[in-house]
Formats: structure tokens, C-alpha cells, sequence
């Protein structure tokens, strides 16, 4: 990975989800970029990196909520991390995975969220309401996950010597 496009690309994505999201809600939600981004980088770079991730995408938004400083930042590096773990065992990406991953990343950040929230003390996080809201964020946060995917790839090292040497052995 390279950390400097890396870096480029959250910044980018916690001010779109600040600034320009909250005027794009579909029936009263957001999508949560900054998960999805992060479970994608799991997938693609296992369970350290997307946890690291989701840390800082979900701390970075946090300083835009009302809720307590870390909660999402735990909710997103715990699904991230857990999204490298379950990558491990698949082979390749076939092209449905994006808009899975983003749905269930969705649904499973969600509700960690809300369960932080309701064992932190933060009123009326464990309602059918706040479920009804992780569920269509879930949805919303699918559709936008293959519009991700590319910022994904954008990360992604293009390392010379690797093909150099991948020529060699004749492969």
C-alpha cells in the first residue's frame, strides 16, 4: 500500500461524508463511507491494515458527532478487522463482492455501533428505530461500495521489481 495516497483518500472520504452525504440521505440515512472503505481495504489487504483504517476513518468522523469521542472508530476497525479475518479463506474477488461486503460491512458496523453506544450509556441506541436505520444504511452503504472499490485499487502498490521478477522465473 502506499500511505501517502492512502492518507489522500481518507481525508477525502471523512470530508464527503461530512460535507456532502447528509445533503444525499435516502429516507433519513447515510451511508457509512468510511467503514465501507475500510472493510475493502481488509478485503484486499487483510485484517491489520482495514482495522488501522476504520480506526482512523471512524475517528475522523467521529469528531463530527454527538455521540461519545471513539464509537465509531471502534465499530469500523473492529468490522474491518473482522472483514480481513473472513477474506483469508477466498481466492479471488469475483464482482459481486464489492456490493456484498459493503452491505454486510454496513450491517455488522451498524450494529456494533449501536451496541457501543447502548453499553457507553448514550440514549435510545437500542431501538427498533436505530435498527431500522442500520438495516436501509446497510442497503445504501452496498449500493455505494463498488464506487469505492476503485479508490481501493488507487492504493494499490505497483511494484516494478515484482513483475521484474515474476518475468524471470518465467511465469
Amino acid at each position: 500500500m502506499r500511505p501517502w495516497r492512502l492518507t489522500a483518500i481518507c481525508v477525502l472520504l471523512a470530508i464527503v461524508q461530512v460535507a456532502v452525504f447528509p445533503h444525499l440521505r435516502v429516507l433519513g440515512v447515510v451511508p457509512d463511507l468510511g467503514l465501507v472503505f475500510a472493510a475493502l481495504i481488509a478485503y484486499r489487504y487483510g485484517p491489520e491494515a482495514g482495522a488501522v483504517t476504520g480506526f482512523a476513518l471512524g475517528l475522523a468522523y467521529d469528531l463530527f458527532l454527538e455521540t461519545p469521542l471513539g464509537m465509531s472508530a471502534l465499530a469500523y476497525a473492529c468490522t474491518a478487522y473482522a472483514v480481513g479475518v473472513l477474506q483469508t479463506g477466498m481466492m479471488r474477488t469475483p464482482r459481486w463482492i464489492p456490493p456484498v461486503l459493503g452491505g454486510l460491512a454496513g450491517l455488522a458496523g451498524g450494529l456494533a455501533f449501536i451496541g457501543i453506544g447502548g453499553l457507553a450509556g448514550v440514549p435510545d441506541m437500542w431501538t427498533t428505530r436505530a435498527l431500522a436505520v442500520v438495516g436501509l444504511a446497510a442497503i445504501y452503504d452496498a449500493i455505494v461500495a463498488p464506487f469505492l472499490y476503485p479508490l481501493v485499487n488507487a492504493v494499490a502498490r505497483h511494484d516494478r521489481d515484482a513483475v521484474g521478477a515474476w518475468s524471470i522465473r518465467g511465469g
